[in-house]
This record gives C-alpha cells, structure tokens and sequence, in this order.
C-alpha cells in the first residue's frame, strides 16, 4: 500500500524473493510504470469519507499487507489521517487479511534535553498533531484482533538522492546541535522488510535506525564536507534536544547486520 520512494523499490526486492506483489498508487501516471516491472498495479486513494479506487480487487488473495503510506500532514496538517486508516482497516477485516505491516517512524517520540534512550519497550509520547495521529493508528492497527501486526518505526529516511544534508548544506543558525542522529538507509528499510516477512515476526513493534548516533553538527559537517557541499553552521544558543533510538530489539529478533551507514 504506497509504490512511492520506499514502497516501488521494495516491491521490486520482493518479486524477486518470489512473492507476488500488489502495489497501489494514488497517481494514473503511476500504474503503467509499476505494470513494466512486473507489479499488479491498482489505483487507490484514501480519504476522509471513504476509499477511492478498487480496494476490494487490490487486496483480494493477499495474506499481508504492507501498509507504507505517508500521512501527509505537512501539506494538509488539518487533514484526519486516522479516519482514513480505519476505512482501511474495515477493507482489512472484509478481504481477511491475515498480517499486515504497518510502516511508521521514530517521530512518535519526543525529543527531551536528556536524550532519552528509546527501545522498544518506550511507550510514544510525541505531542504534535501528526505523531498523535501516528501514535492512535499504531494503537488501532496492533490491538485489533482481526490479523497479526508488526509496527516498524523508522527514524530518518536517506538514501544518495534524499538526504538532509542536502537541505542543510550552507545553511545558518541551525538548532540542536548536540543532539544524535537516527537515521536509516533505504537499503536496510527495504532488508528489515524483507526480514520480517521471511522470519514471520508478527505481533511486535521494532525501532530502526543505524546503530552509530553523532551528533547532529558532527555528522553533517563531515558529511557536506566529504560530499563537496557547503558546511552547515550550528546554534549553540539554546540547550539541545534530542533522543537515541535503540535497534537491538530489532537486531536480535532478525540475527539483522546494517548494511549501509546513512
């Protein structure tokens, strides 16, 4: 559910581990592109109200489903992603899926001055609209008894084409500059996947990022430095927050070794 940046990628990772793969996608443009590469395409939407598109003929045979949807928030921050969840999961219930992998993120979690450590066991306790919203699918998705659910919470997403660095190059005053990084290459979002599915992990909830936490003005000096971008400059007039988000859950569950440091 979502053929986007992480979504498309995966899918072709898991034709090639011999699974068949649906993929939706919110664009028109979209389907003839994953047809190409070998995966059943289906235009679906979600909204408020109800879903667009044919969400029946989209789950229809399938034991589990990868739901990696970004909740959009930042363009509509007033929009109601919960309520599009929930007609998601009725649509889960009536196609009896069995398992189903919910793709969340490490934001459900705030920053604090002490940065906290963050396992598996750490109950969210983010406050921005979004995180609340992210936190109540979490909730709906793991309690209900329907079908088996894993959460995964990724931290930040990059790969050598998406990275913050490239955001950051240049620019001045930035805030907490002590505070670690989390952050997490495509490659090992899309191997954990796959991991998880392989090892049949269900009913747990997994953090997820590259075990290596400098600091934010540490990492991204070097990294514009290495990479021919203008250096960042940092803040240091405010205390920094931040948190550490611990994967050993994860590494010990999946036997799972990073593959690519961010």
């Amino acid at each position: 559910m979502g053929c986007g940046w992480l979504g498309f990628p995966l899918a072709q990772q898991l034709l090639k581990e011999d699974y068949t793969v649906h993929g939706s996608t919110t664009s028109t443009d979209k389907l003839s592109v994953l047809k190409s590469n070998g995966i059943q395409p289906f235009l679906v939407t979600l909204s408020e109200t109800t879903i667009l598109g044919d969400c029946s003929k989209f789950l229809t045979g399938s034991d589990k489903v990868i739901i990696n949807i970004p909740p959009g928030l930042r363009k509509q921050p007033n929009k109601n992603h919960v309520a599009e969840i929930k007609h998601l999961i009725h649509a889960l219930e009536q196609q009896n899926i069995k398992q189903v992998l919910y793709i969340s993120s490490t934001s459900v979690f705030k920053d604090d001055f002490h940065y906290p450590v963050i396992n598996a066991s750490t109950a969210p306790n983010a406050t921005s609209t979004s995180s609340k919203q992210l936190i109540a699918i979490e909730q709906m998705l793991s309690t209900n008894p329907n079908f088996k659910t894993t959460i995964l919470r990724f931290g930040g997403l990059v790969d050598k084409d998406r990275h913050p660095s490239k955001f950051l190059a240049g620019k001045t005053n930035i805030a907490n500059p002590e505070a670690p990084i989390n952050l997490i290459h495509k490659t090992d979002c899309i191997a954990i996947i796959s991991a998880i599915l392989k090892n049949n992990l269900w009913n747990v909830t997994l953090n997820a990022a590259y075990p290596a936490h400098p600091s934010k003005e540490t990492y991204y000096v070097n990294y514009c430095q290495h990479h021919n971008l203008p250096v960042p400059e940092f803040s240091s007039v405010a205390k920094s927050k931040g948190k550490l988000i611990d994967s050993s859950l994860l590494v010990q569950l999946l036997k799972y070794t990073f593959k690519e440091t961010p």
